[in-house]
């Protein structure tokens, strides 16, 4: 199941709207090149996409 910004796991709900639209790209595309489950591919896309922004930010 490919999530959306309307349709995203609870586990993003606190992200800022663009970490979690990052968090979401990243989470659908780790569940379909690497084949993880939903609970890993979740924690690493929000772990990835909180460093993107961080390193967005400079």
């Amino acid at each position: 199941m490919a999530w959306t910004f309307e349709d995203f796991p609870l586990e993003m709900k606190d992200l800022t709207p663009q970490v979690r639209e990052k968090a979401i790209e990243i989470a659908n595309k780790l569940m379909v090149e690497k084949c993880l489950d939903e609970k890993e591919a979740i924690r690493e896309a929000i772990e990835q996409a909180e460093e993107w922004f961080l390193d967005m930010e400079g």
